[in-house]
């Protein structure tokens, strides 16, 4: 699952032989604030120890299921780049921008 929220961008997984999520991310300080602000429960961030995600951590599906949760009731914002930006800076919103771009025209697929 990728999620995109305005504290982070994360790519989380199931890895063969765990009953747990590994929760990865581009930027450590994702990790750093997905813990403070929703999942205390996450392990420490484990960084360079894979593939194209340098950071990771892990945590149960169900700890992961009630922070997304978390994060969903406190959506108060009318627009969600103009979120990012505030939050993240301008520099991630514009990536963010980039995907929604890169998106767009599913609508058309088969």
């Amino acid at each position: 699952m990728w999620l995109m929220t305005n504290i982070g961008f994360f790519a989380a997984v199931q890895k063969p032989g765990t009953n747990f999520l590994t929760v990865r991310a581009r930027v450590r300080q994702d990790l750093d604030k997905l813990r403070e602000q929703y999942l205390p429960g996450l392990s420490p961030t484990v960084g360079h120890a894979g593939t194209d995600y340098p950071w990771r951590a892990t945590v149960s599906h169900e700890q992961f299921a009630q922070a997304v949760s978390k994060m969903v009731q406190d959506i108060t914002y009318d627009n969600f780049k103009n979120e990012v930006a505030k939050r993240q800076g301008k520099a991630r919103a514009q990536r963010y921008s980039q995907v929604w771009h890169a998106l767009y025209g599913m609508g058309n697929d088969e």
